[in-house]
């Protein structure tokens, strides 16, 4: 790195007073324009190339990022190839295409990647990567288990390396706006938040197996996870609803996000208790094996509350949109949601209606938009040390608990207490999710 950089700067001196057009070194237009900016340039790769794909298309071509895409990797072939000809629409020049992404983590000229693979592999691929030298930027969640978190901010500390969740409302102009007049006082002393998210998910496949998908790596997509038969709805986005080898079920699917901003508003940490209402109490007998409806509590020391209304199959309009979180103050409240905010007093009256321009998606799949463009920018310019991360890992585990919290409390069967400083749950059955089992030889370390 330190090599390429050298060489760049010296390449660079002469360069000043050089046509675009060409060079007297014969050099093209579009050659000419790989050295400009070379020095600052970030190289990255994506891993991951399913549905939050086309998120990643704007943060990577917009000039004054100054970023190279240097792979695209997945570990099934038609999403290696339908990515290559997407991105081809955005970018002038062809990245590689890799199946294995241990490949791109030994590739020393590789500056940062973007983790956007199956909630399994957030964690563990993202500890690779800090370890070899990366910089990361992962999708929610940041983990799959607790354990993981600890493993993940450790890393980012021991390698110094800058490491951002995408929780990306973070990034919203209108979100923190908000959130400074709520840590300012205007709503008096907040006290209660209430996240939430609904949807209209349908019937899901009951599980089968079958031959492995052609051009799929099924040994690869597993990973960490225990070894299991591949069934077909499992590889592509189902695998958020069968089972815990792969997903975090709703909470941490959609719920980081919104359990987040309460968080942020209320400015707490880890709660002191957690309880949780949650059943599968739709299409009772297909594929989904976990809740599809979930109610949470989580109290905090300061005597605030934050609660977490999950519903992923049932589309009633409880709360004016599909997600998005309610904070109640001691005179006053406000709704947020990543298109707006609506500040009231304490008799319900509307004072101020702030709607954003963001194009940012709600409760579609895969999502994408300005908040996301503006969060990865966010990444790159801390990278190059020139701004501050709007969502610093060691923030970004602590939103995550709760994710974690709900589901440990749901498989349980009960709630627990919490250790408000150190995360850690006061519950021997509970402290047995504090990690999961993984597949030998695949156990994430420092």
């Amino acid at each position: 790195m330190s090599n390429r950089r050298d060489f760049l700067k010296k390449m660079s001196a002469g360069a000043a007073g050089v046509a675009v057009g060409g060079t007297a070194m014969g050099m093209s237009a579009k050659s000419y324009s790989k050295i400009i900016g070379a020095n600052d340039r970030i190289h990255v790769a994506i891993l991951g190339l399913g549905r939050r794909l086309g998120a990643y298309y704007e943060p990577v071509a917009r000039k004054e990022f100054n970023v190279e895409l240097m792979y695209l990797c997945d570990v099934m072939k038609s999403q290696r190839e339908s990515a290559a000809k997407k991105f081809s629409k955005h970018i002038d020049y062809a990245p590689k295409l890799e199946n294995d992404f241990r490949k791109i983590i030994d590739d020393s000229n590789v500056d940062a990647i973007i983790n956007a693979t199956p909630d399994h592999w957030h964690a563990p691929a993202s500890i690779m990567a800090i370890k070899a030298g990366k910089h990361v930027y992962v999708e929610k969640p940041c983990s799959h288990n607790m354990h993981e978190s600890e493993l993940l901010v450790a890393a980012q500390k021991k390698y110094n390396k800058v490491v951002q969740m995408g929780n990306q409302q973070r990034s919203s102009g209108h979100t923190q706006e908000i959130i400074k007049e709520i840590h300012n006082g205007i709503i008096g002393t907040p006290y209660k938040a209430l996240a939430f998210y609904t949807n209209t998910r349908g019937e899901v496949p009951v599980q089968k197996k079958v031959p492995v998908r052609e051009g799929l790596d099924w040994d690869l997509f597993q990973g960490p996870a225990p070894r299991r038969d591949y069934t077909e709805e499992t590889w592509d986005y189902n695998w958020h609803w069968y089972g815990w080898d792969f997903g975090t079920a709703e909470s941490g699917n959609n719920g980081t996000h919104e359990l987040d901003v309460a968080r942020w508003a209320l400015q707490v940490n880890y709660p002191t208790r957690v309880d949780v209402q949650a059943a599968k109490r739709h299409f009772i007998n297909d594929g989904w094996e976990m809740y599809d409806t979930m109610f949470a509590t989580f109290n905090f020391g300061n005597d605030t509350v934050i609660n977490w209304d999950g519903k992923s199959r049932n589309g009633y309009d409880t709360y004016g949109g599909g997600r998005g979180t309610i904070i109640y103050g001691s005179e006053g409240s406000v709704f947020v949601d990543r298109g707006k905010y609506i500040l009231f007093d304490r008799n319900g009256k509307k004072i101020k209606d702030n709607k954003s321009t963001s194009n940012e998606a709600g409760t579609a799949l895969g999502g994408g938009g300005d908040m996301t463009t503006t969060h990865v920018g966010n990444w790159f310019e801390t990278i190059r040390g020139k701004g501050k991360l709007n969502s610093h890992i060691a923030e970004g585990v602590i939103s995550q608990a709760m994710v974690h919290y709900s589901n440990v409390a749901y498989r349980i069967g009960h709630g627990f207490d919490v250790n408000d400083q150190s995360g850690r749950m006061f519950d021997r059955e509970a402290m047995k999710l504090w990690g999961r089992e993984y597949e030998p030889g695949w156990e994430p370390t420092l």
